[in-house]
């Protein structure tokens, strides 16, 4: 590791140190890893990129010393219990167009089967009364 490595490591353990103690100096105090970055002045990419380690210890620390879950996992239990109630939303409206397909491929089964009939009978004018049918 080079000098410059060594020292980015150093300043962000010591802004995580700074964020969890609640002295924030250079950010908002929030425990994140965008926090975090302003706090230790890196660019919020070397923690994602170069440091994930330091990013990991970082949030297993605030899960430890403050007992919270830290920000982006309480976003992401969110997003998925957002995702969960879609999902089940859309199965039910899908389960319903399936019912309902079924019931216009019933119906229009049976207006063609009327029409068929209809089609076999031959067409009566309107001054011919027809004959009943005899009985025996």
């Amino acid at each position: 590791m080079n000098q410059q490595h060594q020292d980015e490591r150093a300043r962000i353990r010591e802004a995580m140190d700074r964020l969890l103690t609640g002295q924030a100096t250079a950010s908002n105090g929030s425990l994140t890893v965008v926090a975090l970055a302003v706090e230790a002045d890196v660019h919020r990419m070397a923690l994602l990129k170069r440091h994930v380690d330091l990013k990991n210890e970082f949030y297993a620390r605030v899960r430890k010393e403050t007992r919270q879950v830290p920000e982006s996992e309480k976003r992401l239990r969110d997003n998925v219990t957002k995702l969960k109630k879609t999902i089940t939303n859309q199965k039910t409206e899908i389960e319903e167009l399936r019912q309902q397909v079924t019931r216009l491929t019933l119906a229009s089964a049976a207006l063609t089967q009327e029409s068929d009939r209809q089609a076999e009978r031959p067409p009566v004018s309107d001054n011919v009364v027809p004959f009943r049918p005899s009985t025996p």
